[in-house]
């Protein structure tokens, strides 16, 4: 076919101005939302660079479709284009039941190593928002896509192999075997008293105990937290916040932050801060004559209470950080990048309630996955919220629909093309062609703010213009 392969050399992308883009048009409404999406992407490409530049799209299979072509649901040669061409673009995909691969999406992630989950979350002006102030939400969450319990490392309960790994923890950890509730024939027998008690029948189920595992490691805290800097040194973003629950899971959760604020100082020193270190710096800035155990006792409120070898700990940190006064001293750490940390409970209510306070958000997977959905709500729902999954090593990238198929409206030119298109453009900025990346906001600004949309749109505006599928992206190429 006409066209250049995108390479990648030293790290760096290189991409010819003839690409071949694969592409999977997606299950349900998939094949209306990328007739109308790739409408978008070609106009904008053309607008931009008046015919110098152009995408040849290669279509590949996966889903219902590539199933009832070939039988396979995700056949070897999609995973051969991707694999090939670096960079490709997909609208929803459905998730055989019962057997076959648990996830389309996760299969890809996973055999393709695209280790970041990419989701810039913000609102174009008239989107109806359930929250006050949708224009405060301005963010990108770098999502880890391969550990966690996304990992998919678990045994149904009942199961062989579930029996296997309770029969091991309590011969090898029993300590830890006590804390499952009910991990044994005796204690599924007193809770099944106590139910008699009451008088309800207990199940027939017995000792049944599903067992998942929640793998966190070095390497890919690493590779996930150093991209999330990077781009947000890149894009000239204010701050990175590590989201976490390591408040309660310590060696997990816990160690991704701990090991996020290591990246953070060990290849960023010079351009980053860390939250306490920039109150330590302020502290000495406001009062010069302040003493490091003086110092310490502000960052640290329980000082006081603390022994004296948790107050040696507190002082060093604090002796640390005044280290940094020739490069970060006299103001000049507020022109770093600040990194900080929030748990992650916290940190759904904090981005409902003070959304400029966060900017680029680093995390773990499934706190990832509650987080961009909670903050697509905000800003008009999943249906224009884009997406993408990245290995910046090996420059491979699927860009995607972060909706589900909707297979009640496949067929009727209905549905909101807004999450593959600006799925579309993140891929196009990714590519470095940032003008037709620029043209596409352009047209959907216009097109919203002139309350010109498609139904779910339509139904919570006033005075707007309800638009097919296809006419909105019409709507979108002419305010371009």
């Amino acid at each position: 076919m006409n066209g250049t392969k995108v390479t990648i050399q030293n790290g760096k992308l290189s991409v010819p101005n003839d690409p071949i883009i694969p592409f999977i048009e997606g299950d349900g409404t998939g094949p209306d939302i990328w007739a109308a999406s790739v409408r978008v992407f070609d106009a904008a490409v053309e607008r931009a660079y008046g015919g110098k530049r152009k995408i040849y799209w290669k279509e590949v299979l996966a889903g219902e479709k590539a199933y009832n072509q070939t039988g396979n649901w995700l056949p070897d040669e999609t995973l051969a284009a991707f694999q090939e061409y670096l960079i490709g673009i997909k609208g929803p995909l459905t998730t055989p039941v019962g057997g076959g691969i648990r996830s389309l999406n996760v299969a890809l992630r996973q055999i393709l190593d695209l280790y970041v989950c990419l989701r810039p979350v913000r609102w174009f002006k008239g989107v109806p928002s359930p929250v006050k102030r949708p224009e405060d939400v301005d963010m990108v969450i770098f999502r880890e896509n391969t550990e966690d319990i996304y990992a998919g490392i678990e045994y149904a309960a009942g199961s062989p192999e579930a029996q296997k790994v309770l029969d091991f923890l309590a011969t090898e950890f029993p300590k830890d075997f006590g804390k499952i509730r009910f991990g044994t024939a005796e204690k599924a027998q007193q809770w099944q008293a106590e139910l008699e008690k009451i008088g309800i029948t207990p199940s027939e189920m017995g000792v049944a105990v599903g067992i998942g595992f929640k793998p966190i490691s070095w390497l890919g805290t690493e590779r996930l937290v150093h991209s999330a800097i990077a781009y947000a040194l890149q894009n000239k973003r204010k701050s990175v916040t590590l989201v976490h629950k390591g408040n309660i899971m310590k060696f997990t959760e816990g160690a991704f932050r701990e090991w996020g604020y290591r990246v953070a100082t060990q290849f960023f020193r010079q351009e980053v801060i860390t939250e306490r270190e920039s109150w330590i710096l302020g502290n000495l800035e406001a009062n010069p004559s302040l003493s490091i155990e003086d110092n310490a006792r502000m960052v640290e409120p329980g000082y006081d209470m603390m022994t004296p070898a948790q107050q040696q700990k507190i002082q060093a940190e604090v002796e640390t950080a005044l280290k940094l006064l020739p490069t970060h001293g006299n103001g000049q750490w507020k022109q770093k990048l600040l990194i900080k940390d929030a748990i992650a409970d916290i940190t759904l209510q904090q981005v409902l309630t003070r959304a400029k306070d966060f900017d680029v958000i680093a995390t773990m997977n499934l706190n990832g996955d509650y987080l961009s959905d909670a903050l697509a709500a905000q800003v008009g729902g999943i249906g224009i919220a884009p997406g993408a999954n990245i290995n910046y090593i090996t420059g491979h990238a699927i860009f995607e629909a972060t909706h589900g198929t909707a297979p009640k409206y496949a067929g009727q030119d209905k549905v909101n093309p807004g999450s593959v298109i600006l799925s579309g453009e993140m891929m196009l900025r990714y590519m470095g062609w940032t003008e037709a990346a620029d043209l596409i906001i352009k047209g959907m600004d216009g097109a919203i703010g002139s309350k010109k949309v498609t139904y779910d749109f339509h139904r919570l505006m006033e005075d707007a213009t309800l638009l097919k599928c296809s006419e909105f992206a019409s709507e979108i190429i002419n305010q371009m």
